[in-house]
Formats: structure tokens, sequence, C-alpha cells
């Protein structure tokens, strides 16, 4: 591996530039990501890594994991603890990190299982709850996620709180939500919009015997009007004094009732 010695090194510069912006990341058609296990999780799920940066002390304590990594790797690089500070987009880094070409992921609508069961992501604002409801989909079994709007799927801290899961997920882009719904609808699937509402219906008595989506809102605002008027309202029956859940928290008990 050839070794970088200076944080002006225009490899680290362009790293850098991929991991703090977004427009970036879409105009070059790349993004960057950090930890032994997840640059592992892309060389394993056949993503093309186009630059690997380890430490020494990286290479040496995670050999194995390096290994399978390199074999989907197109130029590898020792870097100093320095050069590793300056790339990390966390506190305790593990030394290794990767500049990937975007994945081709982003499925045609037309390609819904109208079968299946999905979880829509409505303008979802905080990429550690992104990240965490695409790890729990893949983990339930749920045949993929649509998103509209909200956080940048390849944003660093998305795809480490996804913890790889985003490399393997089926995943649809949409511009418009009820659009989609009413073709989904009329294809036989059931659309669920998640609300914190009594008096809607209890997430435990939804129909699993056909396909489905069920809508997960921002954080602050929670599902547009338009999804609402395009949906059969559900809520998590809650005790006590709470009145909304953590989105990522709502979301993993409904995608487990949705598989239940």
């Amino acid at each position: 591996m050839e070794v970088i010695s200076s944080k002006a090194n225009e490899k680290i510069k362009y790293a850098v530039k991929l991991r703090d912006s977004a427009s970036y990341r879409k105009s070059e058609k790349k993004f960057f990501i950090e930890s032994a296990r997840l640059v592992k999780d892309a060389a394993l799920s056949g993503a093309e890594i186009e630059m690997l940066f380890v430490t020494d002390e990286a290479n040496e304590k995670y050999s194995d994991y390096i290994k399978d990594i390199l074999k989907a790797t197109k130029k590898a690089f020792i870097i100093s603890k320095d050069i590793a500070e300056k790339l990390a987009d966390t506190k305790s880094t593990q030394g290794v990190f990767a500049v990937l070409s975007m994945l081709d992921k982003f499925a045609n609508i037309s390609k819904i299982k109208y079968y299946g069961k999905y979880v829509a992501l409505e303008e979802i604002s905080n990429p550690s709850n992104f990240g965490a409801i695409c790890r729990t989909a893949e983990a339930v079994g749920l045949d993929g996620i649509i998103i509209k709007g909200g956080c940048d799927v390849y944003n660093p801290k998305v795809q480490r709180a996804a913890m790889g899961a985003l490399f393997r997920l089926n995943v649809v882009a949409v511009d418009d939500l009820s659009e989609l719904f009413n073709e989904l609808k009329s294809n036989g699937m059931k659309i669920y919009g998640s609300v914190p509402d009594s008096s809607a219906l209890k997430i435990t008595d939804i129909d699993k015997n056909s396909g489905m989506v069920c809508v997960i809102g921002n954080e602050g605002n929670g599902i547009s009007d338009e999804v609402k008027s395009a949906s059969t309202l559900v809520t998590i029956p809650m005790n006590g004094y709470a009145e909304s859940l953590n989105a990522a928290a709502a979301a993993t008990i409904i995608m487990w009732e949705m598989v239940r």
C-alpha cells in the first residue's frame, strides 16, 4: 500500500469533502464511510471501493477485515494517526476509512412487490434515526424502504447507524408519496400512516394478509397531510404519560408488528 504522510494530500482533502458535503457527494457520485466493520460490509456486499485509508495500527488490528476489503479496493493507502483524526467522523476512530462509488440501489417503483412489506420514511431528518430504522428494517425482514426527502442516505452518520443495512436493503426514493400510494393501493396494497393519536387504528390490529407500507414521519412534524389523506392512520397504544416516541423507537415497534 502507498503511504500518505501529509494532511494536505489531495486524496485526503477529497475524502473530507465527500464526508462533509451532500451536494459534493451527489456531483461526484461517491461517498465516504468509516469503521472496519462497515467498510468490510461494503466490500462483501459488492460495493466498489475506490480508495481505502488505514493506519498501520488498524492494518494490524483488523488484518482479517482488511484482507477482505482489499479484494474489492482499487487503491489502498497507509495513513498516519494525524491524518486519521482529520478524516474521522467519530470521536474514537478505528483508523479505517473508504471512498466508494454510489450504490445502484435506488430501485424503480415498478420493482416494488405488491405482496411485500415496506416502511416509508417521510422527511426523517436525524441521521441516527434514519440509519437505525434501516438497520431494523433489514433485521425484521422487510422487503425494502421507501424514502421521501430527509437525510442524505450517503451521510456518514446514516451509513454508520445503518450498520451496513443500506448495502443490502432494497431502496426506493420518490418525490411524491401520495402519487405512489395511489398506485400501490390500486394493486391491493394497504397504506398505513403512523400518528400519536389514540383514536387511530391500533398497530396491533392492522391487516397483515396483504402487502403494506407504513409511513414514519418527520421527528417534529409527523406525517404530512397528503400522506394522512392517502393512508389509514395507525397508532402505538401507550400507557402512562408518554404521548409519543422517538421516530426510531416507534418505527421498531411498527415494523415488528408488520411482520409478527
